[in-house]
């Protein structure tokens, strides 16, 4: 349950955590395991478990996820360039049960020619 997880325990300020940024919605930190040279976590407040349980009135909350997540790599000089992941779920990589945006950038993660076929 998100109620006790880490991100939880960091929100409540029990465990530290470098905030990179942080509103009355959510907070964003560097994750501690980083699969690129940028890799912010972009946390709500509200602990929700997973984007599959959110809630019609939780629609808000995942668009200023999103906005915040543009923002900050607006400040960070990150907008020609960065790549957004959501894992839902333990089959999909979810191990924090605690709705969370990856935010990568600085490594280049290419489709492998995934839309090849597509382009005139």
């Amino acid at each position: 349950m998100a109620e006790g997880s880490v991100f939880s325990r960091i929100i409540a300020g029990e465990v530290p955590a470098q905030r990179i940024y942080e509103d009355d919605q959510c907070i964003v930190i560097e994750d501690r395991a980083p699969q690129a040279p940028t890799h912010l976590l972009i946390i709500p407040r509200k602990p929700l478990v997973s984007l599959a349980e959110a809630e019609p009135d939780d629609a808000p909350l995942l668009g200023h996820l999103m906005w915040v997540a543009s923002s900050v790599a607006r400040q960070l000089g990150l907008e020609k360039g960065f790549r957004l992941i959501v894992n839902n779920g333990r089959q999909a990589g979810q191990t924090v049960f605690h709705l969370h945006i990856h935010l990568l950038a600085q490594r280049k993660m290419p489709e492998a020619g995934l839309a090849d076929d597509l382009q005139g």
